[in-house]
C-alpha cells in the first residue's frame, strides 16, 4: 500500500439549481469567500491558478491547479494539481430533484515532507481532516448560495 495515496469522494446535496452551483463551483478564485480552509486562491491565467487549504490540523498544502476539462453540459469541472499535492479533482455536478447533487473526487499523492513523514500514523487524521474541510465547504456553500 502507497501511504502517501489518497483517493476520496464526497458528495453535496444543494437546493439550487445545477447550472448556478456549476456557476459557483466552476470560480475557484471565489472560493475563500464561502470556503473557510479555502485560505487564497489566485488565479493565473486562464487555465491556471494557486491554492492554499488549511483544515483543523496545523498545517497548509499549496497547489497549482490547471484547468484540464470544463464540461457545462456534462457538469464536469476537472483540474489536475501540482506542488504539495500531485494528482486531479473533479466535481459533476447533476440535477437532484428540485436541486443538485454536487459529487467531488479526488486522487493525489502527497509531496509535502512533513506529511510524507508522517503517512502511516497520520493516514486517520489526514482523512479526517479531509472530511471536516468538504462538509464546512458545503456548509459554506449552502450559505453562499442563499444569499446570491
Amino acid at each position: 500500500m502507497d501511504w502517501n495515496r489518497y483517493r476520496f469522494r464526497s458528495l453535496w446535496s444543494l437546493p439550487a439549481p445545477p447550472g448556478v452551483v456549476y456557476g459557483v463551483l466552476g470560480r475557484p478564485e471565489d472560493y475563500p469567500r464561502w470556503w473557510p480552509q479555502v485560505r487564497a486562491a489566485t488565479r493565473l491565467d486562464g487555465a491556471t491558478g494557486v491554492i492554499v487549504i488549511r483544515s483543523a490540523l496545523p498545517y497548509s498544502l499549496t497547489c497549482t491547479v490547471r484547468k484540464t476539462r470544463r464540461d457545462p453540459a456534462a457538469g464536469l469541472l476537472e483540474v489536475t494539481l501540482s506542488g504539495d499535492i500531485d494528482g486531479w479533482a473533479r466535481w459533476t455536478v447533476t440535477a437532484d430533484g428540485s436541486g443538485t447533487l454536487a459529487r467531488y473526487d479526488q486522487e493525489v499523492r502527497v509531496r509535502k515532507p512533513l506529511l510524507r513523514r508522517l503517512a502511516v500514523p497520520g493516514r486517520p487524521l489526514f482523512r479526517l481532516n479531509h472530511r471536516l474541510m468538504m462538509r464546512a465547504g458545503r456548509r459554506g456553500l449552502l450559505r453562499h448560495l442563499e444569499a446570491v
